[in-house]
């Protein structure tokens, strides 16, 4: 019981019956005050005028004609007209319904005073609370009066239905609590059943979603996504150390091995030192991969963001390229690049510059012989920036496009290639981090790689000097990373 008590839709529902009460309230109050002031003003009236009537009966008949007149009024027993008296100078009944003159003031007025009706025939006895009229006709006094009594079952029965629709609201509204608390309870159990199972490592299990729009299946279709998202992490988490076992195990075999055949064979010292060199070049392979891993970690958690400055991203693409024209021409493909005019954006220059130089390793390594390479920064008709690099290369298939941002993912195309397939991860990460994604456009022949860097205010920082794109040039990318899927 205390349970049903203390939940929200019990606090919800009586809530409302205070808010129900508090309306009855304040529509029953100025109703009621209406009522009597109504009914007040209306019996005021009516006692004026039968005072007039009196008075006019005492000037045409005089005071026996009056006194006359009263005892044939009281013995009518008229209802609602029960209260007649008429006095001497000094007070003292001479006719009427009453043994003495009430504790009501002589000078003419309207009272509200309780009253004794004593019986001079007519059988009435009693305290009664009246409405009572006072005037002088002559040297004597008359007092008219109503009894209350005559509106009392009205009252009565106002009573009676603001006392009912307080016990209808009030029972009304705690059905629909336990109404509502029931649907709820069902509803929450659903909830934590299904949280309970994903508590217990069964991730595909989803909280229950309506065609309703209510504020529970909002809910749950908010977790849920953030259910779909936690999902993917472990997965790509389960994937990464897998593929980091199998990505590090053949480096460290081939050093384990060098070493081995050193110990064993014990070769000349050019041989030795060879040997030493490879040995070299294979644990740096393995330091390249965690700090590519580290470097997408920290993009991940958004520390880069703090390294935002307004970056000519036309001048960086630029020195990129050329810092990649002698390795095309050797390979004998044609980079180009091409802007429609300068562009500034905020972002981490360093971290463009990677995902830049990744996109063009990356069309280097799959382009044809004498292929071509477009290296392109331009801006949309909503005032983003566009920067795309496409080749003639086998592209990548459809089915593929989603997992080649995977980390270690590597299609059987790249197996003989160097690399360990962080270099789209690297790229997607950082479009992501800069409020965009890479979208892979398959040209036929051909891949297009483009990143579209949404428009918006720039930062409060500082500009970065027109010799910081410079530092790609220092900068040493995950080229030894590239990956790009063959079809």
């Amino acid at each position: 019981m205390a349970r049903v008590i203390r939940s929200s839709a019990m606090a919800l529902a009586m809530g409302c019956i205070l808010l129900g009460l508090l309306a009855l309230v304040l529509f029953a109050a100025p109703l009621w005050y209406a009522w009597e002031r109504t009914i007040r003003d209306g019996r005021a009236e009516i006692l004026q005028a039968d005072s007039q009537r009196l008075a006019e009966i005492y000037r045409r008949d005089g005071a026996e004609g009056l006194k006359s007149f009263i005892d044939a009024r009281v013995r009518m027993k008229i209802v609602g007209e029960r209260i007649l008296l008429l006095t001497d100078a000094s007070r003292h009944p001479l006719a009427g319904n009453l043994p003495a003159w009430p504790d009501v003031p002589l000078k003419p007025g309207d009272y509200r005073v309780p009253v004794a009706i004593g019986d001079h025939g007519t059988g009435d006895h009693g305290v009664q609370m009246a409405l009572v009229h006072v005037a002088q006709v002559g040297s004597y006094f008359l007092l008219v009066g109503r009894d209350n009594r005559l509106f009392a079952p009205l009252e009565q029965r106002f009573w009676y239905g603001l006392a009912g629709a307080v016990a209808v609201l009030a029972i009304a509204g705690l059905m629909i609590g336990l109404i509502t608390r029931r649907a709820l309870m069902s509803r929450v159990d659903s909830i934590r059943q299904t949280i309970s199972a994903i508590i217990h490592g069964d991730l595909k299990h989803r909280l229950p979603t309506h065609l309703s729009d209510d504020e529970l299946n909002t809910l749950s279709l908010t977790i849920n996504g953030m259910l779909d998202q936690i999902e993917l992490l472990v997965h790509g988490v389960r994937n990464v150390s897998n593929s980091i076992a199998h990505d590090l195990r053949t480096p460290l075999a081939e050093l384990r091995a060098r070493l081995e055949a050193l110990a064993t064979i014990r070769p000349s010292s050019e041989e030795t030192f060879a040997e030493i060199d490879a040995s070299v070049a294979d644990v740096d392979r393995v330091i390249r991969i965690f700090d590519a891993l580290l470097r997408l970690a920290e993009i991940d958690a958004g520390l880069r963001r703090s390294g935002f400055v307004l970056v000519d991203i036309t001048e960086l693409a630029a020195t990129a390229v050329e810092f990649y024209e002698p390795a095309a021409e050797l390979m004998g493909i044609t980079l180009r690049y091409e802007s429609d005019r300068p562009h500034t954006v905020a972002g981490d220059p360093i971290l463009l510059a990677q995902a830049l130089s990744n996109l063009i390793d990356n069309a280097l390594k799959y382009a044809p012989a004498r292929g071509r390479i477009d290296v392109r920064v331009c801006g949309t008709s909503d005032g983003a920036v566009q920067m795309s690099v496409t080749d003639n290369g086998p592209g990548i298939r459809e089915s593929e496009k989603a997992r080649v941002v995977e980390r270690f993912y590597r299609g059987d195309a790249s197996r003989g290639t160097p690399g360990a397939g962080l270099g789209l991860s690297l790229v997607q990460a950082v479009a992501k981090l800069h409020g965009c994604s890479l979208e892979l456009i398959n040209r036929d022949p051909g891949l297009c790689a483009v990143i579209t860097l949404p428009a918006g205010p720039p930062p409060a920082e500082s500009k970065a000097p027109a010799e910081e794109p410079s530092a790609v040039r220092g900068l040493q990318p995950v080229t030894a990373l590239p990956i790009q899927v063959e079809s």
